[in-house]
């Protein structure tokens, strides 16, 4: 018996060891500290890069786990070994920082990519609720259609702000264009908030930041 649970304890050390590989290659990656073919690409301001539509849910997911991450390495007391080089826990988490606060209004636009987060944010969400007028203001029904052709090619702000939700972001330059019809930056997805939880708990922690 003692045979045989070692070697379990052997094949599930080798299989733990697979996926704390997959997660560094990953973190490296997005850290710029892997080789050069498989870096994240970054936009000028710094933001992780993938795609154009609904970015923020990989700047989110990244923020996350390179949270975790270097949380587990300083209990560790471990470092992050890359390719072209280490980082400390501490520098692992001051890059999800970054992000977070790219996020949050540092970035070349100057706006925050949260609504109604800070002096300037999205207006113009891509959202059905919050951008037809609220029914205490009219009580006419509204059907889909309605909704749409009243509302959708409007330039004027969204009469509900949806506060707290993320949108997709800017682009590869770090542009972004507020507009109801641009859904590949304005839409708000639910998949981006949920991920930020995490990271927003993490910082709210003065002593571990």
């Amino acid at each position: 018996m003692e045979g045989g649970g070692g070697r379990i304890q052997d094949q599930q050390r080798n299989t733990l060891q697979k996926y704390r590989s997959k997660a560094e290659h990953y973190l490296c990656s997005c850290l710029g500290m892997s080789s050069n073919d498989s870096n994240v690409r970054r936009t000028p301001g710094g933001l992780l890069f993938v795609r154009r539509w609904n970015n923020m849910q990989y700047v989110a997911g990244a923020a996350f786990l390179l949270i975790v991450f270097s949380d587990q390495l300083a209990l560790a007391h471990e470092d992050l070994h890359c390719p072209r080089g280490s980082l400390s826990p501490q520098e692992v988490l001051s890059f999800a920082k970054a992000q977070l606060d790219y996020i949050l209004g540092s970035n070349p636009m100057g706006i925050s990519y949260m609504v109604g987060f800070g002096p300037r944010y999205p207006t113009r969400v891509h959202h059905r609720a919050a951008s037809t007028v609220p029914y205490k203001e009219d009580k006419s029904f509204i059907g889909c259609a309605q909704g749409y052709d009243a509302w959708f090619s409007r330039q004027m702000p969204n009469p509900n702000v949806l506060v707290g939700a993320i949108v997709g972001g800017p682009g590869a330059e770090d542009e972004f264009r507020d507009l109801r019809g641009n859904y590949m930056q304005t839409e708000a997805c639910t998949y981006n908030t949920a991920q930020m939880v995490g990271v927003f708990a993490r910082f709210s922690q003065p002593e571990r930041r």
